[in-house]
């Protein structure tokens, strides 16, 4: 495989320049770059640039509306909602974060729901953000159904993930939790489905409900849920706040994130963002310190998030290589 280093301002300019010639609205088109900039800076491959031809092949054929502009209302005093209108998720979450932030600090806690949605890409990049402005912060977000109740054939919710951003009282956050209810991210089985790689025994099954190793049967099986029954069970506590509660589809109903077929899956999103001071007393951050030493303490203990951060540091100084025909295909929507 031929590749290019790019760095990651050139990573965000060329997510953008091709999300805008798809035809994404600068507003959309910009929020997006900015989460692929961050995927690939925290080494989450899947969600970066590997992720922009599906987007602008969405945006083409009108799964996703580029042109969305999200609609914000405050129903109660701790309660946000936005109406994402079938387009990208992401400049949704980012017309309603200031009302969020906002009410949570009037009210010491508040909740924000997305629905006519899409896919929100790295649930942690968002949580980290309420982390970063000074709240413990929750996130979940549902998707089109690809696991089977526990004994069960036919998928009901999808893979599910929620986000937790615990804030360190200095500006960051001291630790990002960020994991789905399968035993890995469905994307991460399309992303070696692509490059023609086999996956391990356990992350999927086939049509039938039999274990696979081969990805393009895992896609068109069900995913495996992390720890069986108790997997399936936070699947469908997400699914209950990021769809049932916000309005959007149920995974069951909704399209699929991959290809074009079945037009806008309107899944959903909800975030829960908790003042520390108000709710603890004080001392949030201090026991949060003791709670990240009893883990890191420990040899070879890592601390979850701590992967990305370490990714993170390297990125940031030697960029990242890029197969030179994913560049070209990203480019080929520039116009």
């Amino acid at each position: 495989m031929e590749t290019q280093q790019l760095n990651l301002q050139e990573v965000e300019q060329l997510a953008l320049d091709a999300l805008r010639g798809a035809g994404a609205s600068v507003q959309a088109a910009a929020s997006v770059a900015k989460s692929t900039y961050a995927a690939e800076r925290d080494g989450i491959r899947s969600h970066g640039l590997l992720y922009v031809p599906i987007y602008c092949e969405h945006v083409r054929c009108g799964k996703v509306d580029g042109q969305a502009v999200p609609a914000v209302t405050r129903p109660a005093a701790s309660a946000i909602r936005v109406d994402a209108g079938s387009g990208f998720a992401h400049p949704a979450i980012d017309a309603g974060f200031e009302a969020l932030t906002d009410a949570a600090r009037q009210n010491g806690c508040a909740a924000l729901t997305v629905y006519n949605s899409y896919n929100c890409g790295v649930l942690g990049y968002h949580v980290e953000r309420l982390a970063e402005a000074g709240f413990l912060g929750l996130g979940f977000t549902n998707a089109p159904a690809s696991i089977a109740p526990v004994g069960g054939k036919v998928k009901v919710i999808g893979t599910n993930p929620f986000g937790v951003g615990v804030p360190d009282g200095k500006g960051g956050a001291a630790i990002v939790i960020d994991q789905s209810a399968s035993v890995i991210a469905k994307s991460e089985i399309a992303m070696r489905a692509r490059e023609g790689m086999a996956i391990p025994e356990g992350w999927a099954l086939d049509p039938d409900g039999n274990p696979t190793t081969d990805p393009a049967v895992a896609l068109q099986g069900s995913m495996t849920p992390s720890g069986g029954y108790k997997g399936f069970g936070v699947g469908l506590l997400v699914e209950l706040l990021a769809a049932a509660l916000s309005g959007a589809t149920l995974g069951k109903d909704a399209s699929p994130f991959a290809g074009t077929a079945g037009g806008p899956p309107r899944t959903g999103q909800c975030f829960i963002a908790l003042a520390p001071d108000p709710m603890s007393g004080g001392g949030f951050a201090e026991r949060v310190e003791g709670l990240v030493d009893a883990i890191t303490g420990q040899e070879g203990a890592r601390l979850p998030g701590a992967r990305r951060q370490e990714n993170r540091q390297r990125i940031e100084a030697e960029g990242v290589a890029v197969d030179r025909k994913l560049i070209e295909t990203i480019s080929s929507y520039i116009s």
